[in-house]
């Protein structure tokens, strides 16, 4: 027999306040939940000395003209991405239902953008055709709509692979989450000062941590380890990114 005379039951916690998912909110929850439960991930990271691309990047903030943009070691990173993905197509593919994989003809770097509503992927379509400044120049047109939200739809979609950084930050490793039927997505940590031994001695470099979570039905852990090594062959030797 129920007590009506018993106190009612007090939540600790407080009321809290309810917050209703907007739109973005609830399509970005959705995807993770069918990228977490649906795909078999795996992870690999990779250390990359960053002094090259650090004096690549003060010869180019000498050279620019007035209002240009100088490319951000995140730009650096995603036309590396785009010229490997040229050299690896698997990890520029997606897995199809049925037991089968696509590998895309075009090269479209996602770049993960933070805005009030979530993260957005706005795509730079053909990354691997467009030199260094014309992605920084871009990238930061995209970034900005984003955040003004006036970003397009078709410019957040057709993206075959996938850039998120935190390195802003100051995170220094971390796994993100693939963005299906994407093959795989690049985390991106901070450029930090670090001591490593060379020729017997201890020298300090600036160096970044790069992890690339795959997915296991498309990429085996060599695949991921060779993408990942032409990604930093790119940033240590620049040169190779202008153009």
């Amino acid at each position: 027999m129920t007590d009506l005379g018993a106190p009612a039951e007090v939540d600790g916690r407080g009321p809290g306040a309810p917050q209703r998912l907007t739109r973005t909110q609830r399509t970005i929850a959705r995807r993770m939940v069918e990228a977490k439960a649906g795909v078999p991930e795996f992870s690999v990271a990779l250390d990359v000395e960053m002094d090259a691309a650090a004096g690549l990047r003060t010869q180019l903030k000498t050279a620019a003209a007035g209002g240009t943009p100088v490319p951000s070691y995140n730009d650096m990173v995603v036309r590396a991405c785009a010229l490997a993905l040229r050299a690896h197509p698997r990890v520029n593919g997606s897995f199809e239902e049925g037991g089968a994989f696509r590998l895309w003809e075009h090269v479209n770097v996602g770049v993960a953008v933070a805005s009030e509503d979530g993260l957005l992927v706005p795509t730079i379509v053909d990354a691997d055709r467009k030199s260094l400044a014309e992605v920084a120049q871009e990238t930061r047109a995209l970034a900005q709509a984003v955040r003004e939200r006036t970003i397009a739809p078709a410019a957040l979609a057709d993206g075959t692979f996938t850039v998120s950084n935190l390195g802003m930050f100051g995170v220094r490793h971390f796994d993100a989450v693939i963005n299906p039927p994407q093959a795989a997505i690049l985390a991106v940590g901070a450029v930090r000062g670090v001591a490593v031994p060379r020729d017997g001695a201890i020298v300090a470099v600036q160096q970044l941590t790069l992890t690339l979570t795959c997915d296991h039905r498309i990429l085996y852990g060599a695949d991921a380890a060779r993408f990942l090594g032409d990604v930093r062959d790119g940033l240590q030797e620049p040169e190779r990114l202008v153009g």
